[in-house]
């Protein structure tokens, strides 16, 4: 599946819904874009608040809005981040992640500029705390 990803449409939407970030105290502004096995792609923006700890990562929202558009088996996910290096996700996002992908998710992030990182869940969160301890 990952020879079909669409990763520059993924990274053109992570990119535009970026630019609808709330992020009047961190200046901060970070966009993803998920896309699920149907071929369906999600998208959200981080949304800061006063009280920092009521902000919401961009990664967290797109998967919140996946959820409440009836989205499941997400294959991709594409972050841009105002930043000279690539992002990754921090490790509240990366336990979301984690809750509705397997090992395999792939995750790419993006600076403005272009430069780029590659990873999979498995090498961002190695030992997840997942439903199968239950």
């Amino acid at each position: 599946m990952a020879d079909d990803i669409p990763w520059e449409r993924l990274f053109e939407d992570a990119t535009r819904v970026r630019e609808r970030a709330h992020v009047p105290y961190s200046r901060f502004p970070v966009g993803a874009a998920i896309l699920y096995a149907d071929g369906s792609v999600v998208a959200g923006c981080n949304v800061e608040n006063a009280t920092y700890g009521l902000t919401v990562c961009a990664e967290r929202n797109a998967f919140a809005a996946g959820v409440a558009q009836g989205r499941s088996r997400p294959v991709a996910v594409a972050i841009v981040a105002n930043t000279d290096v690539p992002c990754p996700p921090c490790g509240m996002c990366r336990q979301v992640m984690a809750e509705f992908a397997g090992n395999a998710l792939s995750v790419r992030s993006r600076t403005p500029k272009g430069d780029e990182a590659r990873y999979t869940l498995g090498e961002l969160l190695p030992h997840a705390f997942t439903k199968d301890f239950f």
